[in-house]
């Protein structure tokens, strides 16, 4: 195989889908971080995001990339009330009851979902997109803005963390909890914009897979493993770690399409999170252990 080929098919699918489990991963790593509990319906929220995204493109006519912003803050204010009504008497409780109740929220997510949309696929244009040829790589339009946009949260979401007031208390929730609580960090207000911030990352991870796939209502949960596995991969509790653990398995599904049918590809990402959880529980970057 020429390397031109092993790029435009293999690479560059590989890190675009990467990028997609990224954001995923970011919005696991600041919930555990914050929350101390994995959160198991956070595919499906990424799938509810990208049919709000839909909504506003077949219900108000916004085009597509326009609808970006609406599913974002729709699904990060959904997170809240989630948060509100079904986790947050739990917070004093064994967080491995969060963890369970997760899943009843999941099961909830999506059968709203297929209620409202259905189960049939939707796409959010028709027609063919071809790849525009960039010295001899082929590369989509709509994989460009992916990648960018993928870019451009990351980076404003390291800036939010590193040089903003809140961003700095959620940091401080992150390393030391009782520390931060003493300090006069606002707990009520940390948790929120935790969960708004990690909708939005929902939301935006399950837009770019449906603009670079299709939409179906069992989509967020297709993608619950990999996510999983990124941020474990690359250490929960670390941003960088979530992109470099999206990234890599992303790459590698792709890959194992060389030698398995594409059905079963999601066993590459199972197989990397059992060898991380054997080998080093705390992945790439030193993460906590979940």
């Amino acid at each position: 195989m020429e390397i031109i080929s092993f790029i435009n098919f293999y690479l560059i699918p590989g890190i675009v889908m990467g990028s997609i489990y990224a954001l995923g991963a970011i919005g696991l790593t600041l919930i555990f971080s914050i929350m101390r509990h994995a959160h198991l319906a956070h595919g499906d929220m990424a799938a509810l995001g990208a049919f709000l995204a839909l909504a506003g493109i077949t219900t108000i006519g916004l085009p597509a990339y326009a609808a970006l912003p609406l599913a974002i803050i729709a699904t990060g204010l959904i997170a809240i009330g989630i948060d509100k009504l079904f986790y947050s008497h739990l917070r004093t409780r064994p967080k491995i009851l969060t963890t369970i109740s997760s899943l009843g929220i999941a099961l909830m997510i999506r059968s709203v979902v297929q209620i409202v949309w259905g189960v049939d696929t939707r796409l959010y244009s028709n027609g063919i997109s071809r790849p525009q040829n960039w010295f001899g790589l082929k590369i989509k339009a709509v994989e460009m803005y992916t990648l960018s946009a993928v870019v451009l949260f990351v980076v404003a979401l390291v800036l939010f963390l590193t040089k903003s007031k809140w961003g700095k208390a959620m940091r401080a929730m992150s390393d030391n909890r009782n520390l931060a609580l003493l300090s006069g960090v606002d707990n009520n207000k940390v948790v929120a914009l935790t969960w708004l911030i990690s909708g939005g990352l929902c939301a935006a991870s399950g837009y770019f897979l449906g603009m670079n796939t299709e939409l179906k209502s069992m989509m967020g949960w297709n993608i619950l493993l990999p996510t999983f596995a990124a941020a474990i991969l690359g250490g929960v509790g670390k941003i960088e770690g979530a992109v470099a653990g999206g990234l890599i398995i992303g790459i590698v599904e792709e890959l194992s399409l060389m030698v398995i049918p594409s059905e079963y590809k999601a066993l590459s990402a199972f197989a990397i999170l059992l060898l991380v959880l054997l080998v080093r529980p705390r992945g790439l970057f030193n993460g906590k252990i979940l």
